[in-house]
This record gives structure tokens, sequence and C-alpha cells, in this order.
């Protein structure tokens, strides 16, 4: 089981929405408070409103800081964090934020990550946000985040540099970086600022994930607008079906056989249930191969890396396969070849078959040089007579 957070960014997202969102969610301010407090950065504060704006109820976090007078860079930055006295995961989260913001204004403006001069978001308020963000979610022990496709809105917006025009060129920048989906909206002003946009492409997967929602959150915007600016959040737990797997699949046309049973045999040493290649024909008429991968969630990662790293395909498909799960044992039989392991099946209550294990009749079969049909003939002669 794992607690699971779904940006549902109907309206954007951004530092401030997310703040807010979390705490409507069940984030306690005071402990977001205490947490942050080991930045041992002076000068700042937050607070947490509940409001209403039009039908709907929801947060609006208020961070407010000083006025910076000098614009710090990515390591100015870093070092904030790195001297905090925080968890290492929210350390961790917020540096590659501000990572993905540093990497994205250095493609903007032609220079290195390093020697970005981050203006609205090197501020102390933005840093607030950005690791309030990753506290937000550490005190409230998410495992994993989720955000759906993003609407960015159109117009302008006034920063340091000037009117920008929108999304921000570091905010496409960022999304464009992971590939994250976008719908089309009529907003004419920003919905997804580039710390917001830093939060979801750092931290989230770009889905819906199946899950048991426990609680809903909103977080306002300071922007008020006819419609309800507010990043909803979804908070609950997701769990794989008992009787259920994922099944991952993809298509190859312009591998070796050789290279994809050297694939196979890595996806099952990394723990996949099963592992096999269905010979189709695809488009063009190429013959090829649909490799198919059966796995629990705690190996998923690991073996879409795999996948990713170790074959031609550009994607997969996944689904959740339920199953009729027939109970199984292991007993041991004696034999004139040695012990065999025998795997019987069992179903509602009745014992309906039994089976020599292949890899112990295998090796009896090498030991003693004789043919694997005989152990096997052997091993269902004893199971007879019991």
């Amino acid at each position: 089981m794992a607690r699971v957070l779904y940006f549902d960014c109907f309206s954007g997202i951004s530092g401030d929405m997310t703040l807010g969102a979390l705490c409507d969610v069940g984030l306690d301010v005071g402990e977001l408070r205490t947490m942050l407090n080991g930045l041992a950065v002076p000068g700042w504060q937050i607070e947490a409103r509940a409001e209403m704006r039009s039908w709907l109820s929801g947060t609006q976090m208020y961070v407010e800081a000083p006025e910076q007078t000098t614009h710090r860079h990515l390591h100015d930055v870093n070092q904030i964090i790195i001297n905090a006295q925080l968890p290492a995961r929210v350390k961790r989260d917020a540096l590659a934020m501000f990572t993905t913001l540093a990497e994205a204004e250095a493609k903007v403006h032609g220079v290195t990550p390093n020697d970005v001069h981050f203006h609205e978001v090197g501020a102390l308020d933005a840093i607030v946000d950005i690791v309030g963000v990753a506290a937000g979610l550490y005190l409230l022990g998410i495992d994993k985040v989720y955000a759906s496709p993003l609407p960015l809105g159109n117009g302008w917006v006034r920063a340091a540099h000037g009117e920008l025009p929108v999304p921000a060129p570091a905010t496409l920048n960022i999304l464009s970086a992971v590939q994250a989906p976008i719908i089309p909206d009529a907003a004419t002003f920003e919905l997804v600022t580039p710390t917001g946009a830093a939060i979801v492409a750092t931290l989230a997967e770009f889905r819906r994930p199946a899950m048991n929602i426990t609680r809903v959150g909103y977080g306002f915007g300071r922007k008020k607008s006819e419609r309800p600016n507010a990043l909803r959040v979804w908070l609950g737990d997701t769990t794989t079906p008992a009787d259920a797997v994922i099944q991952l699949e993809c298509n190859i046309d312009d591998q070796t056989a050789e290279q994809l049973a050297y694939v196979c045999e890595l996806l099952l040493h990394q723990g996949a249930r099963d592992v096999w290649q269905t010979p189709i024909v695809m488009k063009k008429g190429r013959a090829a191969v649909m490799l198919s991968v059966l796995c629990d969630e705690p190996h998923e990662a690991a073996l879409v890396d795999t996948l990713m790293r170790q074959t031609s395909t550009l994607g997969m498909r996944r689904q959740i396969v339920e199953r009729h799960v027939a109970a199984r044992a292991f007993t041991t039989i004696v034999t004139p070849y040695g012990d065999i392991r025998v795997k019987h099946k069992t179903w509602q209550g009745d014992a309906v078959a039994a089976a020599p294990e292949y890899a112990d009749c295998a090796a009896a079969a090498r030991q003693h040089n004789v043919s694997i049909q005989q152990i096997y003939t052997v091993v269902q002669a004893l199971l007879t007579q019991r």
C-alpha cells in the first residue's frame, strides 16, 4: 500500500496554490512552519486562511518575505537548503526542483545552470514555497505524486525581464523536458507558473492512478477570476487488488532474438512474475514481437526502466490485470533420483492437480544421466501411489 497524492490541475498550478491545497487536505501549518524554521533564513512568514471562492471552499496560503536586494544563483540556493536542518528527503526534493528551474532558465538565456541569476524563484518567498512543498509532502507521508494534464493559459505576464508571453519561456522549457501533457484553455492569464511546473515535472507522474480517495482539498491562487482559480488535490491510498498484477506491453520490430532473450532474462531477474514474447505483424507488414511483462507494483518502476534502456521501444502500454488464482503448495517426494519438489494445485478446496518441479527434475536428469521424461514418469507414479 502506498499513500499517493494526485494534482488535479483544472486551473493550473503554482507554488502557493500547492501549499494551500496541501494544507486543505490535512497538512498542519504549524508543523510546516516548524520544519521550515530549519532553513535558518529569517524574515519570512506563512499563513493558511480558509476562504470561499464562488461555490468552493478551500485554503489560500500567504507567504510573506522581505524584498531581496541581490539575486541568488543556483549555488546560493543550494547552500541554503544543504545547510538547513531538514530531513534528507525534503532536501533532495527541494534541490531537484531548483535544479529543474535552473536548467530551464539556463536554456532561455543561453547560459549554464550555475550562471543563472534567479530573480522571482530565487527570492525568499519562492524558496519557502518550494521547500514548503517538499516538506508538506513529507509531513503528509506521501509516497508518490501524480498529476493531470496541464492548462497553460494565454496572454502576457510581467517578470523581472519585462513582459513575457504566457506560458513563460521557463515554464515551457520545464514541461517540454519531461514531455508533460497539456490541454487547450482559453484563460487570458498565466495558469502554470515556473514554480508550479517545476513541482509537477520533478515530482509527479502524469497520469491518474487507481486509488482509494480519502480526502480532497483545494488551494487557491491569488488572482481572482470568474471560474475558481484553484488547484485540487486528491489524497488516498493506491493498492493493486489482491488478485491483480500490472501488465506491461510493447511492440518491437528492430531487435534480434538474442537481444530480446537477454532482456527477458534480465526482467525475470529484476522481479517480473512472467515474461513472454508473441509474434505479431505491425504496420507496413513488418514481422515483430510483442514483449509482455507481468509484475507487482513495487517492481514496476525498475522493469519500465529496463524496458526503456534495453529495448528500442519508445513507449509501452500499462494495465491492471485481475486474475482468478488457484491455491498452490509444495511438498517434497523421495525418489531413486533424489528429492523432487511437487507443486500441488487446489481450487475451491479440491486438490485438482500435482506436477513435479521442472528445475528439480532437470537437475536430477543431469546428475544421473537419464532422460527428464524418465524422472517425470517416476515422480508421477509415486504420486499415484499416495
